[in-house]
């Protein structure tokens, strides 16, 4: 036989669990018909949304399912440092040019 759970603590903890989603975001597809897994048409623009406790609120529209990715899961390094450029080495034997004046 299945107990029933008391509606006061099964309305605590539907509360806990609502607090928790709230600042939870999601991308959604711009496309007609029923919402589809994330990788089908990725490269139609996404809306982002974020749970305020009640509703879904739009946030911003991104281009593609690459760039909702990059919104949703930031990379800690927002600036990459610029590349190290490393002098290359001269070339060595015969193919070398002749230094100017010589000749």
């Amino acid at each position: 036989m299945i107990e029933d759970e008391p509606f006061g603590e099964w309305a605590e903890r539907w509360l806990r669990r609502r607090a928790q989603r709230v600042g939870e975001m999601d991308a959604v597809p711009l496309t007609r018909g029923p919402r589809r897994a994330a990788h089908v048409n990725p490269d139609k623009p996404r809306v982002i949304v974020r749970w305020d406790g009640y509703q879904w609120q739009p946030v911003t529209i991104t281009d593609d399912y690459a760039a909702a990715q990059r919104h949703l899961n930031p990379s800690p390094q927002t600036d990459p440092a610029p590349p190290v450029e490393t002098p290359m080495p001269k070339p060595a034997g015969r193919h070398r040019k002749p230094p100017a004046g010589s000749g």
